[in-house]
C-alpha cells in the first residue's frame, strides 16, 4: 500500500471508513524490559480512542512512536495513511501532540505562544494572526491573550497548550493525559473541547488515568497491560465482560415479592427491603428475559434498576488492580 493512501476499516453500517491510526505487532523494549509486546490497533477517523493502563504500562511509549518521537523495535504503524518509520515527515504534518507536560512558555504571553507556533508552521504573518485570534477565541483565552502564560491557571494553560497544537490544523491529535492535575470544572471544560474537535472531524487518540474520562469521551477503549492489549471495545462492551452485573427489583407488595422470587429462581433476596437481585450482563436481551418472565406470571415490580460493572471494575479485573493512581472519582455514568 502506498504511504499516501489512507487505509480503511469497516464502519458500523458496513461501509468502509478511513482508518486514522493503525498498528500491527508494535514492539518496544528498553534494555531487557519489554514495554510493548505486539500491539495491534485500528482507529477510525473522526473518533475518540482511549488507551488505558497502569502507571508504566507503555501508554506514552505508544504515543511517542506514533508521533515519530521515538522508533519502534518491531512491527508496523501507519498514521493518516503514512508509514511512521518510512515517512515520518508526512506523519508530523498530519498530527498534533499535547504531552503530559505543558509546552507553553510561561515567560511570554498566550498570544506570543500562539504566534510562535504559527511561525514554526511557516504561516504568513497575516495568516498566523488570523489563526491565533480564532483559536484564542475558540478556547476562551482572548481576554488573557496579552498576559504572561505563567499567570494562567492550570486549566487555562492546558487550553492554550491544545490551541497551540491546533495551529497547524491537524486531523489527528494525540492527547497524553491532557487533564491530569486539573480541577473537575477544568476537566469538564476540556471534555467539551475534545467533543467539539471530534464533531469537526478530528481524530483524538487519548491516554488517560481518569477512567470516567474514557467512559465519558471514548468511542472505543483499549486496556494496555504487561505490554499487550488486554481488551478492546466500547465502554459498554468492556463492562459486560466483567462479572457482577445484575438487575435489582424492588416491591411494595410482599406477596408480589414472594411470587417473583419463586418465579425467577436464582436470585439474591433482601426480605427487609423486599428486593431481588438477579445476575445479568446488563444487555437488552437479558433484561427482556427477566421482564417476560414477570409478565407471563402477571407480576409487576415497583422499581427496576440495572447495575453493570464500571470501568474501574474493568480496569482492576484486566490489570490485577495495580498502578491505579489516587484520583478524585466523579459520578458521570
Amino acid at each position: 500500500m502506498p504511504s499516501s493512501v489512507m487505509p480503511t476499516s469497516n464502519s458500523g453500517d458496513g461501509r468502509p471508513s478511513p482508518t486514522a491510526v493503525s498498528t500491527v505487532g508494535l514492539r518496544k523494549s528498553y534494555g531487557d524490559r519489554t514495554v510493548l509486546d505486539g500491539i495491534d490497533l485500528r482507529i477510525p477517523a473522526g473518533s475518540v480512542f482511549a488507551l488505558l493502563g497502569p502507571n508504566g504500562a507503555g501508554k506514552t511509549t505508544v504515543v511517542k512512536i506514533l508521533s515519530t518521537l521515538i522508533t519502534a523495535d518491531g512491527g508496523q504503524a501507519q498514521v493518516a495513511g503514512h508509514d511512521v518509520a518510512a515517512d515520518p515527515q508526512s506523519v508530523r504534518a498530519a498530527i498534533g501532540v499535547t504531552g503530559q507536560f505543558s509546552a507553553v512558555d510561561g515567560l511570554i504571553t498566550g498570544e506570543e505562544n500562539m504566534l510562535l507556533m504559527a511561525d514554526l508552521h511557516h504561516l504568513s504573518k497575516s495568516e498566523g494572526r488570523r489563526v491565533t485570534a480564532e483559536l484564542l477565541e475558540q478556547f476562551d483565552l482572548t481576554d488573557a491573550a496579552g498576559k504572561p502564560a505563567q499567570s494562567y491557571s492550570g486549566g487555562m494553560k492546558r487550553r492554550l497548550d491544545i490551541a497551540m497544537t491546533l495551529v497547524g490544523n491537524p486531523r489527528i491529535i494525540f492527547l497524553d493525559e491532557p487533564t491530569t492535575g486539573l480541577d473537575p470544572r477544568s476537566r469538564h471544560n476540556m471534555w467539551q473541547i475534545i467533543r467539539e474537535l471530534v464533531a469537526d472531524g478530528v481524530t483524538v487518540f487519548l491516554t488517560t488515568q481518569y477512567l470516567e474520562e474514557a467512559d465519558e469521551l471514548a468511542d472505543r477503549i483499549a486496556v494496555l497491560n504487561d505490554g499487550r492489549i488486554a481488551a478492546e471495545g466500547t465502554a459498554e462492551e468492556l463492562k459486560r465482560q466483567i462479572p457482577g452485573g445484575h438487575v435489582r427489583l424492588r416491591f411494595t407488595d410482599p406477596s408480589a415479592y414472594r411470587s417473583a422470587a419463586a418465579e425467577l429462581g436464582e436470585v439474591t433476596r433482601d426480605d427487609e427491603a423486599l428486593a431481588l437481585q438477579i445476575p445479568s450482563d446488563g444487555s437488552q436481551r437479558a433484561l427482556r428475559a427477566v421482564l417476560d418472565r414477570l409478565d407471563s406470571a402477571a407480576i409487576e415490580a415497583d422499581e427496576l434498576t440495572v447495575h453493570t460493572p464500571d470501568l474501574d471494575d474493568v480496569f482492576f479485573a484486566l490489570t490485577g488492580g495495580t498502578g491505579v493512581p489516587d484520583q478524585p472519582k466523579e459520578t458521570v455514568r
